[in-house]
């Protein structure tokens, strides 16, 4: 009798191990540890990802099934946010900027690899059907390179905005191949259903580009700053298109592709994208990465790794059809070879689109597991060849910022309206940090003839008599009363603010826009890790939101006794110019020495890094410190040790941080402050830029004019 109640409780532990939400929960356990393991030992998380679905799927320990209902529907979901996010990344004004350029060039990269992808499958004895949709897989690619070429300052070479811009024609295309093999393989097609599929595609097409772009603009418009609900709008929108695309007969993921492209303007860069991308590449993309993997059989896998030549023949066609496709634009549009090969290593990677057309072909019968795993190893050596030739080839290319002259004020530059006034709000919230940032907003705000807004932000409960509230209240007056103390002794007016919110970084954004901050300056966050990669922090929060530059410091010593200052420069865009506007500031308030560094690639042309000295001896002109500012272009193959050689020497450093950019496979794609930060042993300043920037730094005055605010 003893033994039948140990019996129903193994029966009950049973049953629940079969619940929909045990494979969700090994799922989060996945995503959350696998990524950053690989990552630890310098692999991409992606494919640890891939490893963890072989391991845990019916090939392995049998813990994930694909055919459960909460896989399907989970992967299903990261299939469509993989590609609204790929349509989301996609620029659109850069497209519209060279339009003509862009359509011949996307009908070379795709009509050539289309070709042949699909001499490759009738090479191997795959009907015409198929055949045409390996070649269509051959036509799409992800550009996983951009963020090297922001980095290089080299985004609007017409090569590279060209190269941006045909990404809409080949994924559209290529989606649109796939759309009509599908339809095909389910039988009882002809010509007639053929022209029915083809109309409503058009009319389908025209309906999600132009009725879900005005509806955004719209909803955004009426919606002010409810983000919640304009998130939501977007998830509707995208699931709303796949379920279009499905009612008329063609996969869900030309839909999302189609919704991503049409609320790209109404939801730009901001916050709302941020939390858009931020869901898909935690949750949604990378289960569906683990899913493909549950789809992949290591010994069939070993078996066609060893029959090596459909994988070589993929991979070798696809790498020469995408060269030659560059090489007809090089002859149309005379572009020289840098620029050819350049567009030859972005539209090489193939991740986001190729990826989810290999999946719907293989579900659909179309493909086999062959070129299943082909088509798994192609992505993996084009998403590393792409990006290492990307950064090889593109330091040639010629610089891509607007040249500094003599006479005239770089945008940036120009001086606040007259009914404004320069004010830099300081947050305080640790009395052994307070003293520093003081200091250095006080110091800036002098020099400008400005003001200081210190901010304490106490965290709103239900009821307003809260003793928590109270307490914050408390601290708050005396951290803010220590701060009117230090301003009136630099000798600035300060007007302390104490305001209840219920987020601290919603607190900041919106008391510096109300305040008309042309500045923030907030102390170093600690959160760095695991907790910090989950939620984020206030500084990263108060980054996407703020209306204004932000100021992150790390300050060692007083800022009073900075006398040498170091500022990398990458590059000479209006954007990247706005850490040595702050520089300038801080320069003359404390009659520093300032150091500009360019670290040039040992590649880099001769004449590029000539007019990189060149503009950067005008940058010098127009400054006019009171001090003597020196340049440095120096030569190193790694940027980062080349930094942290020069800034043994230096008080401080001050960076440009640079919000990262997420590929549409959810792969976040460090950034070179990233690996600063880290190393640096002195003070540090990253100047972290709004989306749309307006001038925050007053015009300081030659030597001998007086500071005036215009």
């Amino acid at each position: 009798m003893l033994l039948i109640p140990q019996i129903l409780a193994v029966e009950s532990q049973a049953q629940v191990l079969k619940e929909p939400i045990v494979p969700f929960l090994i799922l989060l356990g996945v995503i959350l540890v696998i990524p950053i393991l690989f990552e630890r030992i310098r692999l991409p998380g992606l494919v640890g990802l891939l490893a963890a679905g072989v391991i845990l799927g019916p090939n392995g320990l049998n813990f994930l099934q694909k055919e459960l209902p909460t896989m399907r529907l989970l992967s299903d979901i990261g299939l469509v946010y993989l590609m609204f996010v790929a349509g989301l990344e996609v620029d659109m004004e850069q497209f519209r900027r060279t339009k003509n350029r862009s359509i011949g060039f996307g009908s070379f990269t795709f009509l050539v690899p289309l070709i042949m992808g699909t001499l490759v499958g009738r090479m191997f004895g795959f009907d015409w059907n198929p055949a045409i949709l390996i070649g269509s897989l051959f036509a799409s690619h992800t550009l996983l390179a951009y963020p090297i070429v922001s980095r290089l300052g080299v985004v609007n070479n017409e090569a590279v905005t060209v190269t941006i811009g045909a990404t809409i024609f080949t994924d559209i295309g290529a989606l649109l191949v796939l759309a009509i093999c599908v339809a095909i393989n389910a039988g009882d097609f002809t010509p007639l259903r053929l022209a029915t599929l083809l109309g409503s595609l058009i009319v389908y097409s025209a309906v999600v580009l132009f009725g879900f772009d005005w509806a955004g603009r719209e909803f955004f418009r009426r919606s002010g700053d409810e983000q919640g609900n304009q998130f939501l709008f977007v998830l509707l929108a995208v699931f709303l298109a796949a379920v279009g695309a499905q009612l008329i007969g063609v996969e869900k993921i030309v839909g999302a592709f189609l919704a991503g492209l049409a609320v790209n303007d109404a939801v730009g860069e901001g916050p709302v994208k941020e939390k858009v991308v931020f869901v898909g590449s935690v949750l949604f993309i990378p289960i569906f990465f683990v899913n493909l993997g549950l789809l992949i059989n290591i010994p069939a896998f070993i078996a066609s790794i060893s029959n090596i030549w459909l994988t070589l023949t993929i991979v070798t066609g696809l790498i020469l059809s995408k060269f030659i496709a560059a090489f007809l634009a090089k002859l149309v549009y005379r572009y020289n070879w840098n620029e050819t090969l350049t567009m030859w290593s972005l539209s090489v990677p193939q991740v986001g689109a190729t990826l989810a057309a290999t999946l719907v072909g293989y579900e659909a019968g179309l493909l086999n597991e062959g070129v299943l795993n082909s088509v798994i190893v192609l992505m993996l050596v084009t998403a590393t060849l792409g990006p290492v030739v990307t950064s090889r080839v593109a330091v040639t290319l010629a610089p891509s910022a607007t040249s500094i002259e003599p006479e005239t004020t770089p945008p940036y530059w120009e001086t606040e309206p007259a009914d404004g006034q320069f004010a830099v709000v300081v947050p305080v919230y640790n009395p052994k940090t307070e003293q520093y940032l003081i200091e250095m907003a006080a110091l800036l705000a002098r020099q400008a003839g400005g003001r200081i807004v210190p901010l304490a932000i106490a965290k709103a409960t239900a009821h307003m008599d809260a003793p928590q509230l109270e307490a914050a209240f408390q601290r708050g007056e005396l951290l803010l009363d220590n701060a009117t103390l230090l301003s009136r002794e630099l000798g600035v007016e300060a007007e302390p603010l104490l305001r209840i919110d219920d987020e601290v970084a919603q607190g900041i954004s919106r008391a510096s826009r109300e305040a008309n901050a042309s500045l923030i300056v907030m102390g170093w966050g600690k959160r760095t890790g695991l907790r910090a990669r989950l939620f984020g922090n206030v500084i990263d929060s108060v980054l996407w939101a703020s209306h204004c530059p932000v100021a992150v410091t790390r300050l060692l010593e007083s800022p009073t006794k900075i006398q040498r200052i170091l500022v990398p420069v990458e590059n000479l865009t209006p954007q990247a110019l706005g850490h040595v506007r702050f520089t300038q500031l801080l320069a003359a308030a404390n009659q520093a020495q300032v150091t500009l560094l360019h670290v040039y690639d040992r590649r880099s042309s001769a004449s590029r890094i000539s007019w990189m000295r060149s503009q950067l001896s005008l940058l010098v002109d127009k400054l006019a410190l009171p001090t003597q500012m020196e340049i440095q272009v120096t030569r190193h193959d790694n940027v980062s040790q080349a930094i942290l050689e020069a800034a043994k020497d230096y008080d401080l450093v001050v960076l440009r941080s640079l919000r990262q950019r997420t590929s549409a496979g959810g792969l976040t794609l460090g950034d070179l402050t990233t690996q600063l930060v880290q190393q640096l042993t002195c003070s540090i300043v990253m100047l972290g830029e709004p989306q749309q920037t307006k001038p925050a730094f007053p015009e300081q005055p030659r030597r001998g004019e007086k500071a005036t605010l215009a």
